[in-house]
Parts: C-alpha cells; sequence; structure tokens
C-alpha cells in the first residue's frame, strides 16, 4: 500500500516537475497569495492523472477552472487557475507508476517542515518521504497519518 503513494510522488520529485518545477515556483512566488505560505494553510494541490486532457475538460466544466499548459522541460505539465491565481497543477502518471490509481496531493505551508515531521511522527503518523530541499522552492516531507491518509507538508523559501 505504501507504494501506491510514494513511488509517484518521488517520481515527481525526482524528475523536477510538480510543485517543484522551477517555472513554477517562480510563478507562485509572485501571485501567491500571503495568506496560502502561513503555516497551516493549504497552499498547493497536483492532481496526477492517466488523461490530462480529459482532467482538464472535467475540471474546468464543473469548477470553472481555467487550464495553462507549461513547459517543465521534463514533461508536460498544466497549471490551474481559479479567479486568475494558480492554485493546482496537474500532470500525467509517469511510467514508473503504472497500475497506480490518478489522485490529488495537497501541501500544507508549515513554519518549519522538520519539526512538522517530528511531530507527525510522535503523533503517530508514518513519514513516507522525509524532509528535503525543493531547489528554488523550499524544503518538504510527506506524511501518512495514523489513518493512512497521505499529505505533503512544506516551507517555502
Amino acid at each position: 500500500m505504501k507504494k501506491i503513494f510514494i513511488i509517484p510522488i518521488l517520481i515527481v520529485l525526482l524528475t523536477g516537475i510538480g510543485c517543484t518545477c522551477k517555472n513554477i515556483s517562480k510563478t507562485k512566488d509572485t501571485t501567491m497569495d500571503k495568506q496560502f505560505k502561513k503555516h497551516g494553510m493549504v497552499s498547493w494541490s497536483e492532481l496526477m492523472t492517466t488523461d490530462v486532457e480529459a482532467s482538464k475538460k472535467f475540471y474546468a466544466k464543473l469548477f470553472g477552472w481555467i487550464t495553462e499548459d507549461i513547459s517543465t522541460g521534463e514533461m508536460p505539465y498544466t497549471t490551474i487557475k481559479a479567479d486568475g491565481k494558480e492554485i493546482a497543477g496537474i500532470m500525467s502518471m509517469p511510467p514508473e507508476a503504472k497500475g497506480t490509481p490518478p489522485s490529488w496531493g495537497t501541501y500544507v505551508t508549515v513554519d518549519d517542515v522538520d519539526s512538522t515531521a517530528k511531530l507527525a511522527e510522535e503523533l503517530g503518523a508514518n513519514i513516507l518521504m522525509p524532509p528535503r530541499d525543493i531547489p528554488d522552492v523550499g524544503r518538504f516531507c510527506v506524511i501518512q497519518d495514523p489513518q493512512g491518509a497521505v499529505i505533503s507538508a512544506i516551507t517555502y523559501k
């Protein structure tokens, strides 16, 4: 079960896409509301899917989201905007994650990701990916809560 969640997240990070992408981080630095850089705020969401085009159409119709394809240098990535602000991203499921169901990932801003990871463990969580740096973005970790749900904590530069 752990493999289902950690492999896609690890692939995203190792390929330099998703919220770790330099293009997105530069854009997010200038457009991300200060409130989303506060401890405890959900600051980014990301969909990994087997059909990006179908997902873009579905969410555009469902929520009125505007999508924009950008170049990451590695593979295509789509940012999602609501009210003119970037709120999330969509990417194709990497080949290494074959068999993993499409899923949304959530990033929550924290003041100190290392302290957050330590506290999460003390509270009974598993750390699926220990704190690590994302160049030009910040530092993050992936937490699996005691009930099995997965979420990422991030401290932005």
